[in-house]
Order: C-alpha cells, then structure tokens, then sequence
C-alpha cells in the first residue's frame, strides 16, 4: 500500500506533528500547503531518526505545494505545474504509473463563488492535458479546494465533476450537449455530519451571517474511475490527533493556537502489479 498525507499548515511550524502522522500512518508521500518551514527543516523533522528515509520532491513553478518521499524522488516525474498546482507521474517499480495532481485552490476570502467555480473548469482542463500527456487517466486530486464537494464547480460537468458514490463514477464520464465529461470519484461527501470516528469535517468556520456551514470539507481526495479498484476507501481519514497529541480543541474544532485551522487527510492506494512484491 501506497500510502498519502495531504495538510495545509496555515503557515505554522508543525514539522514535528508532520513527522508523528507520518511515523504513525506509515506515510509515503506528503504534500503539504501553506507551509512556511524550509524543505530542509521538514527534512530534518521526518528523518529524525537512526536511518532518514525521506526526499524532497522538488517543483519548479508552484511555490504553493511542497511534496516530500520516502520514494527516491525520480520516481515522482514533473508532468505540468502552475503556481498553485502540480501534477507528478509516480512510476514505482512493479507498480502501476498514476497522476498525483496536487492543488491549493484560491481561498472564499480572496475569490468569490463564481471565480472559484470558473477556475475548476480551468483546474479540469489542466488535469485533461497531462492525462493526455502521459497517454491515461489513472489520476488522484488531492490538495485544499476550498470549496466543499456540493459546491458548483466541484460537481459540475465542466468542472471536476466529483460524484459522490462509486456506482456513478464506474460509468467513467457522462455527455452534455454532445460532449462526454468524466467524473471523479469523490469519497469526501461521506465524511459530512455526526460520526463517531472522524471530524464532520477539516475546516470549520462559524460567522455572523444567514447562510453558514460551520464545518466545511475544503481538504479532499477525488479519484478517476481507472483506479477506483486501487483505492482504499477504509484507509481515508480525517485526522484528529497526530498519534501523540491531538489537533483539535475542546469544542472538537482545529486548533488552530496549537496546530492548524485544517485538519490533515491521509489514505492509501494499492499500486502494486500482480506478482509484484510489496
């Protein structure tokens, strides 16, 4: 099992909690938004141990994303990158190739509805063209929307198109007008709402106002049909605690004195070929 952690630290130094989550989940690939720590202090945080095993994944365009491996980091090819998103070939040996296309979309204070529903037509067309590119579309989405999976662009055709079970996205794409879409499958629309073992949600947010969510999904996972049967449901989480301390406060909101205003989402996908040894 190949196993992933996204976070966006909201610019605190949390590389010790990085390195606790990581230890604890057995992760392998980090990415990371709005981090102000250099590359070389999360480093020295997740290799703070007898034999460091983790890399920097470097960029060249997109400040915004930070992508750190146990992998040698050769195996995570550069495909397309802007400033807030980058899309990687991860080639493991005896495994399956797949997109990893990591983004931190612009925040509701900064754009309103519509600029962020238009810039998701333009985020699905980026990820159309490195899958043409690489000549397949065996892709994962994961970063910080900042918009909630019900939203507009999230689940518009034109969009990402993001369906919210996986009988809908086994049908691979849908026509409008004459011309086929395809979906994603988005496993983040279960996580709404009162639960035992997980937070309803990885941004809270209470104002003043008529209309307000209080808990928002910003943070996802959205996956294409060709891997669905590689992706491990049971291993998605929202993450409440670091494996030591936890990373919410008394009222269960983020922390965000202590941790983050988000909170960290890490699954698994099985990437190993048959007869592959893992």
């Amino acid at each position: 099992m190949t196993n992933f952690l996204f976070w966006n630290l909201a610019g605190k130094d949390l590389t010790k909690r990085i390195r606790r989550i990581a230890d604890c989940h057995q992760v392998d690939i980090v990415v990371l938004a709005e981090s102000d720590s250099s590359d070389d202090d999360v480093l020295l945080a997740l290799n703070d141990k007898p034999q460091p095993d983790f890399y920097v994944a470097p960029g060249l365009a997109c400040e915004k994303i930070r992508v750190f491996t146990r992998f040698d980091p050769s195996f995570l090819v550069l495909v397309h990158e802007t400033d807030d998103l980058s899309i990687r070939m991860l080639s493991l040996p005896g495994a399956m190739d797949v997109l990893v296309a990591a983004v931190h979309m612009p925040s509701k204070r900064e754009w309103d509805d519509k600029s962020q529903e238009f810039q998701c037509t333009a985020l699905a067309q980026e990820i159309e063209y490195a899958e043409n590119t690489v000549g397949h579309s065996r892709t994962l989405l994961l970063g910080d929307l900042n918009m909630n999976p019900f939203e507009p662009g999230m689940v518009a055709a034109a969009g990402l198109h993001g369906v919210m079970t996986r009988e809908l996205a086994k049908r691979f794409s849908r026509r409008v007008k004459s011309r086929s879409y395809k979906f994603f499958y988005n496993p983040m629309w279960g996580f709404f709402g009162d639960k035992e073992d997980h937070p309803p949600g990885t941004h809270y947010y209470g104002k003043s106002v008529q209309k307000v969510f209080f808990w928002n999904i910003f943070d996802q996972v959205l996956v294409r049909p060709d891997l669905l049967s590689r992706f491990d449901v049971r291993s998605l989480a929202i993450l409440d605690n670091d494996g030591i301390d936890t990373l919410v406060d008394r009222s269960g909101r983020p922390d965000k004195r202590k941790a983050s205003d988000h909170l960290p989402i890490k699954f698994g996908l099985n990437l190993m070929m048959k007869g592959s040894i893992e």
